[in-house]
């Protein structure tokens, strides 16, 4: 399609996206970013949060991911993520089990390594909890 991006969310696991869209949104180290056709070259880190997908026909696709790269290059997306999994996919009660898991841990811990650890992991319980109910 004449104005669209072709899009590539992968991580070490799966292909989770590849299609023609709109625009690509996703939540960069330095603030979330938005990519559209004709974006300028280029590479940026992103961190915990959503990526959204806005496919050709106006549908939002939404991803819970864990951080990674996105490159862009002539209209082309593609997001090397640690984890993503798309919100329709996501167990809510396994989730929120997870959230409460880790700051239960987190309460508990006696060291600073410990903690950053546990934060970190409390941090990607909430994002896939609300990315899995639409809080994005």
């Amino acid at each position: 399609m004449a104005d669209s991006l072709l899009v590539e969310i992968v991580s070490p696991d799966r292909s989770a996206y590849r299609g023609e869209a709109r625009s690509f949104r996703a939540p960069g180290v330095e603030g979330s970013f938005e990519i559209l056709r004709g974006h300028a070259p280029l590479l940026a880190a992103t961190q915990v949060g959503p990526v959204v997908v806005t496919t050709t026909s106006g549908e939002r696709v939404t991803f819970a991911t864990s951080g990674g790269f996105v490159e862009v290059l002539d209209d082309h997306v593609i997001m090397l993520a640690e984890t993503a999994e798309p919100a329709d996919e996501i167990d809510v009660e396994r989730a929120r089990a997870a959230e409460d898991s880790a700051a239960e841990r987190l309460a508990a811990a006696q060291t600073p390594e410990d903690r950053e650890a546990l934060q970190a992991e409390l941090e990607r319980a909430r994002n896939r909890l609300r990315t899995s109910m639409g809080g994005v």
